[in-house]
């Protein structure tokens, strides 16, 4: 199913984007898991930009219009007990609708419950992270390779995390 990454853009920008050259991403270094998923620890990743709406600023959507080639690389941290009337989405590059209405389409925080609960997976953690997945045009991702993604590994790190779900948005 192709995906319309430009589809929530005004025109003009929608122009811009695609007549920008951009470079070949770098490869995915891949880990194998080394235990049974039943018992492993999970922690989730989301880019569709989620934030606790009661305790964190959103994403900097406002610099985005003013710079269309600027993507917020900063992080939201998100408790496994986050209630879906809690949560808020910021994200120029989707629609956001269908996530406010249920989170787990992009965070499927329930479904690990479920899964943790019926013991076909070890542990939930604590804390799960989002980002903005639109890291400008062409992307920039030098803050997330130095700063956001070394903290969002040292977290899961901490907490014993073996397996990490990103779910791309």
């Amino acid at each position: 199913m192709p995906v319309d990454s430009f589809k929530f853009l005004p025109r003009l920008i929608e122009m811009f984007y695609r007549m920008t050259d951009v470079p070949a991403p770098d490869m995915i270094p891949w880990t194998p898991l080394s235990k049974p998923v039943q018992d492993c620890k999970f922690g989730l990743i989301t880019s569709a930009g989620l934030y606790d709406r009661t305790q964190d600023e959103p994403f900097d959507l406002e610099r985005e219009r003013q710079e269309p080639s600027w993507g917020d690389p900063s992080m939201r941290m998100l408790p496994s007990n986050l209630p879906q009337q809690e949560v808020g989405v910021s994200h120029l590059h989707l629609n956001t609708k269908p996530i406010l209405e249920d989170f787990n389409i992009v965070l499927p925080l329930e479904r690990f419950q479920t899964l943790q609960q019926s013991g076909e997976i070890g542990e939930l953690a604590r804390f799960h992270f989002s980002v903005m997945g639109f890291q400008g045009f062409p992307p920039d991702t030098t803050i997330w390779r130095e700063e956001t993604g070394p903290q969002i590994a040292q977290h899961f790190k901490s907490e014993e995390v073996d397996c990490i779900l990103l779910t791309p948005a």
